[in-house]
């Protein structure tokens, strides 16, 4: 059987389980029933319905029993509905993601609030040391030394790591070094 012809009839289903729930099924043990999914197999021999309850776990069960009891009435009309040649078998699921979705919602909450608590502690609250910890480059004291040895404004002293070019010593001011060539 193909995919989508199985979705439209699990589908059809599906209107056709709720449409019974609201008009024709009359159980005073059937609580707020919402049927939230269905599915069917491939070969269309069984169809699960998937449906939530709003309220206790013993209008859950009483629930649970009433649709256990309309079960075969359902099935009627789901053949009937539905045109098929062989009516799929009925079987209703409690639906767990509905509970599942409160439960992170209550959670959720639950996380904000002590976020609004931390926030509130962190009011008042100063750093254990300075401010601002990180050196700035402007905190320098002044001095040449580099770590990458180049600490002259010409850039000739570290060059070599010699101090000039060939060996020579050169002694004087920057400014005379700057203007001596190589010979």
């Amino acid at each position: 059987m193909d995919a989508a012809r199985a979705r439209k009839i699990a589908d059809r289903i599906q209107q056709v389980v709720a449409e019974m729930l609201e008009r024709r099924i009359k159980d005073p043990r059937l609580g707020f029933v919402t049927v939230t999914d269905t599915r069917i197999t491939n070969d269309l021999s069984d169809a699960t319905v998937f449906y939530t309850v709003f309220g206790s776990e013993a209008e859950r069960a009483d629930s649970a029993v009433a649709l256990e009891s309309a079960k075969g009435l359902i099935r009627s009309e789901v053949g009937r509905q539905t045109g098929l040649r062989h009516t799929p078998t009925l079987t209703f699921t409690h639906d767990p993601l509905p509970d599942n979705a409160r439960h992170l919602e209550d959670l959720l909450a639950e996380a904000k609030a002590r976020d609004v608590e931390i926030a509130k502690r962190a009011e008042g609250a100063r750093h254990a040391g300075d401010a601002d910890p990180y050196r700035k480059p402007e905190d320098r004291d002044g001095d040449d030394d580099d770590i990458d040895g180049a600490d002259d404004a010409d850039g000739i002293e570290g060059a070599d790591g010699a101090g000039g070019s060939g060996g020579e010593s050169v002694v004087g001011e920057p400014s005379e070094r700057a203007g001596r060539s190589a010979t």
